[in-house]
């Protein structure tokens, strides 16, 4: 009996927290643009050095099992040549579901002028979704538990690609990071839920305005379209102080804001927090969120010029 209540339950709270049935398949992270390659293939080898960075995002803080999300990403320019490739790792967790996705990158890159150029960027992996639900189950007799014990695993294979404009005073970037719609249902408890994967688009830009030799301000921002969902917008203001410091505000829409902070330790390490909170009723009630970041770069060339230097 009480394992045809549990058979209901469970796609009742899938229902209830859809999130947990489509799974957060692309990272929501505050500081993207200081992580772009998660999102846009063709970033990597923009920057000229050997790049790499860890992210970890906590939301909901105090909730057991809340969402959360780490990224590790590392790509590198090949001397005297126009392409680089790079390696893409995202772990996502929300509830009773983890996602972990592995991605090979590619760009080429072109030179359109003297200080403009353009990138192609391909990527190539896969997601591994993985389901626990003895974490729906409060209370059960051993055998009702061994009826959930085993987690339930899918691999799913993608791919996508990315444009990447820029200069040392702008960027512009369109990307699709995953261009297959797969969905698989759960063979568990069959009915429950499927994890749909939808595909998005993403397009991104800023501007840096130099103010004297100290001070630089960098506008940028984020559109994500998905035919599922409305369309989903981030607004940053950055200010860059003495190429060390840099200080931020940004709005995300619909109804969240927060704050952004990095400092540049010496001339190869960065560490960066961000926050951010809900305006909207009833996702404030599930609190804030926050996000560390950590940087690597080196240069192969040691009269190599950092550019671009803010993006």
């Amino acid at each position: 009996m009480k394992r045809s209540i549990y058979k209901i339950l469970i796609p009742l709270l899938f229902c209830v927290l859809p999130h947990a049935a489509t799974g957060q398949q692309d990272p929501l992270l505050t500081q993207y643009m200081f992580n772009t390659l998660a999102f846009n293939p063709a970033y990597a080898g923009t920057s000229g050095m050997l790049h790499a960075m860890v992210t970890s995002r906590h939301q909901w803080i105090g909730f057991d099992d809340a969402p959360s999300t780490q990224t590790f990403t590392i790509h590198t320019p090949f001397t005297a040549k126009s392409f680089a490739t790079g390696l893409t790792f995202i772990r996502d967790e929300i509830g009773p579901t983890a996602n972990t996705s592995a991605w090979f990158d590619y760009s080429y890159h072109l030179n359109l002028s003297r200080s403009v150029k353009l990138s192609l960027g391909l990527k190539g992996g896969f997601s591994h979704y993985k389901t626990d639900f003895s974490k729906l189950i409060a209370e059960a007799s051993p055998e009702e538990a061994a009826y959930f014990e085993t987690p339930e695993a899918q691999m799913l294979p993608n791919f996508g690609f990315g444009t990447y404009l820029w200069s040392d005073k702008f960027y512009l970037g369109i990307s699709a990071p995953r261009l297959l719609e797969n969905s698989v249902e759960n063979e568990v408890v069959p009915g429950s839920y499927t994890i749909d994967e939808k595909r998005i688009y993403l397009l991104m830009g800023g501007v840096v305005f130099h103010i004297n030799q100290d001070f630089v301000l960098k506008p940028s921002f984020m559109l994500r379209l998905n035919e599922s969902s409305p369309l989903s917008a981030d607004a940053n203001l950055t200010l860059f102080i003495k190429d060390r410091i840099s200080a931020g505000v940004f709005y995300r829409d619909p109804k969240s804001a927060g704050g952004i902070v990095s400092l540049k330790l010496g001339n190869q390490f960065s560490i960066g927090y961000a926050y951010d909170t809900s305006f909207d009723s009833l996702a404030s009630k599930f609190g804030s969120s926050h996000e560390f970041m950590i940087g690597f770069e080196f240069s192969f060339k040691k009269d190599k010029v950092l550019n671009p230097r803010y993006f």
